[in-house]
């Protein structure tokens, strides 16, 4: 088992790694909309995925795999309103790649934020079947 760490993501801001690394696979932690240097994105679920998700295409790059390698996906959302912009962002990101991936609404996120993802991908080659 390895703990992954990245300085092009925001640092942990509790007891927990921003990722593992274990048998071929990696599992983040939950992103919200900081940036590398901690600042929360203003309260705008565009730009706060977009953040969300370059942090998230960041901390899988710097650990060796890619959003390409990811194989399922976590989304947390304060308003259940917001899953159409997030989800035509997320489409950006991932392009024709279509990882499994679950929806929930949730009463409150850490600081607020408006979205927070977390993902599980492999580290060995590519997911093409």
């Amino acid at each position: 088992m390895e703990f992954m760490k990245s300085n092009n993501v925001p640092q942990a801001i509790g007891p927990y790694s921003q990722a593992v690394k274990v048998n071929g696979m990696l599992y983040t932690s939950g992103q919200i909309a900081l940036t590398p240097s901690g600042e929360m994105t203003e309260m705008d679920i565009k730009k706060q995925t977009r953040q969300v998700l370059t942090n998230l295409r960041n901390l899988l790059d710097d650990s060796g795999s890619s959003l390409q390698n990811v194989v399922k996906a976590n989304i947390y959302l304060a308003n259940m309103e917001d899953f159409g912009i997030v989800n035509v962002i997320y489409a950006e990101y991932f392009g024709d790649h279509k990882p499994a991936r679950s929806t929930v609404a949730v009463k409150t996120l850490p600081k607020n934020a408006l979205v927070e993802i977390d993902v599980i991908a492999t580290t060995l080659g590519t997911t093409s079947w």
